[in-house]
């Protein structure tokens, strides 16, 4: 007999009546103040599941550096400055450093291992020790060789196809995560490891994440029982299917690479080079560690590269003076005989200025993930309690009008004028664009020199504008974010072309220099 949909309604009803109840036993708290909370539902009305930073920006304003909210009994800390979250989430790290036990991307969809979803303890200790021995700033300079030549092929297939940009992009980040990570080469577009890889990244930004990764079984886990055929449990038949995906995506690019070491056939790779390592092996459940720390690498970098070099070509277009001071500067110090290298990063400071601004201005994860407090805290006197969720509010703190004057307009000069050292660690996007404390993004140095690299190397190379249509009007480029983790922007029209012959030439050759 099909039971009513009043059933889980009634659930809800009573569950929330009950955590109404017990936090009203609660004595008298003085928690950081925030928006008015309703009986019942407490804040959940204040909470959008699109651009949610957009109202918590307006909180910052109104509230201060700690906002507090309560969503059905659950606390969720906002902190929008970065003395409140380096307080915090760096300096307070052993108890604000675990993670959400989400029912929905972890149990039902088998996300629970990825380094994102690891809980506080051995595991994410485990795994974070895997990626900084692979992706430490000390190691980065071995895959220099690489991000060169998959710089110069993406620059290659870009003057080719210029209008599909994004897709090549997307080849660029997912082709250098598997060469890095797994020692695969793509060979195309449509490779299998890379529609894999697209298809599980969809799958967990656009599927999982929607609605900002709450899914109703998080907030009531009894949900994770109702049967496959009842009504309402569509999140479980899809759940299925999506776990099935994502273990195939753990699966697969590392049998290929294990495969290939026992060949003897096989490049050195993030995971061959931990897996000779004798001393790594010896800890336990070492591969069991090694395969989900590798498949959270693709999985974090992707969308990373994807939404910096979009707000990179969005700038550019929108502040074409700002394009053609870097060009100087690159032509001043790189010259147009050669493409730019790694060697020439600390005589670039408009380049890296422009990095920093589009880190700052683009912001592409504006409230980080959730990190979850693990016993009651104070801070300044606010009573913060245990199982409280804590977002470091990038986007309020990359929009503080005292440290970013004019915060909206993409200016890099901003960052030319030296200040003293604390105010420039302060002041300096990088410090906080990739997360905070122990679980701040294990591969950001990975990502800031591959990144750096496609920026000055498009710089050097070519000129980008708006588009034109066929009636020779100029086309504006039209604006969207839909993504909920990232601000990532749906494709816009934009022109790309060589700056000059030489410059085509230059990009030309760059296949002879890299073979």
């Amino acid at each position: 007999m099909a039971l009513s949909p009043l059933v889980p309604a009634t659930a809800c009803f009573l569950l929330s009546l009950f955590l109404w109840l017990r936090n009203r036993r609660v004595p008298p708290r003085d928690y950081p103040p925030g928006p008015k909370p309703v009986p019942l539902l407490g804040n959940v009305r204040d909470l959008t599941a699109k651009e949610l930073w957009l109202p918590a920006a307006q909180w910052a304003k109104t509230y201060g550096d700690v906002v507090y909210l309560n969503a059905l009994g659950i606390g969720l800390v906002f902190l929008n400055s970065p003395d409140a979250a380096s307080d915090l989430l760096d300096k307070r790290g052993s108890i604000y450093s675990d993670k959400p036990a989400l029912v929905m991307a972890g149990e039902l969809c088998g996300c629970k291992n990825m380094v994102a979803f690891t809980g506080y303890g051995p595991q994410m200790r485990q795994q974070r020790r895997l990626l900084h021995k692979a992706f430490g700033v000390a190691t980065i300079p071995s895959y220099h060789p690489l991000l060169l030549s998959e710089t110069h092929t993406f620059l290659r297939r870009l003057v080719v196809d210029p209008v599909d940009y994004i897709k090549h992009v997307r080849r660029y980040a997912g082709g250098l995560t598997l060469s890095v990570t797994y020692g695969y080469q793509p060979v195309s577009n449509d490779d299998q490891f890379l529609e894999l890889a697209e298809e599980c990244v969809h799958i967990l930004s656009e599927r999982i994440a929607s609605g900002g990764g709450i899914w109703p079984v998080d907030v009531l886990p009894f949900l994770q029982h109702m049967p496959l055929w009842m009504p309402g449990a569509g999140f479980k038949r899809n759940a299925i299917k999506w776990k099935r995906k994502m273990e195939e995506f753990v699966d697969r690019p590392y049998e290929y690479m294990k495969s290939s070491m026992k060949s003897g056939n096989y490049k050195p790779s993030f995971c061959s080079n931990l897996l000779e390592d004798t001393s790594m092996q010896q800890q336990e459940d070492f591969e069991f560690h090694l395969k989900w720390s590798a498949n959270s690498m693709y999985s974090a970098s992707i969308d990373t590269t994807i939404t910096v070099v979009s707000h990179f070509l969005l700038a550019m277009i929108l502040y074409p003076e700002t394009q053609r001071k870097a060009q100087a500067e690159l032509d001043s110090v790189v010259g147009t005989d050669r493409l730019p290298t790694f060697e020439d990063r600390s005589q670039l400071p408009y380049v890296e200025s422009i990095f920093k601004e589009v880190l700052r201005w683009g912001v592409p994860v504006p409230l980080n993930l959730p990190h979850r407090l693990m016993e009651d805290d104070i801070y300044n006197d606010m009573y913060i309690p245990k199982g409280s969720l804590v977002f470091g509010n990038i986007w309020a703190m990359m929009r503080n009008e005292t440290m970013y004057p004019d915060p909206d307009t993409f200016n890099p000069d901003r960052f030319m004028t030296k200040l003293a050292p604390e105010l420039e660690r302060k002041r300096n996007p990088k410090n906080y664009a990739f997360g905070f404390g122990r679980r701040q993004c294990p591969g950001m140095n990975l990502v800031d020199s591959s990144v750096w690299l496609l920026i000055a190397s498009m710089l050097a190379t070519l000129d980008v504008g708006k588009a034109v249509d066929e009636h020779g009007k100029v086309v504006e480029p039209e604006i969207k974010f839909e993504n909920p983790i990232f601000r990532t922007p749906n494709p816009f029209k934009c022109d790309l072309r060589p700056r000059n012959q030489k410059a085509l030439s230059l990009i030309k050759q760059s296949e002879i220099l890299s073979s």
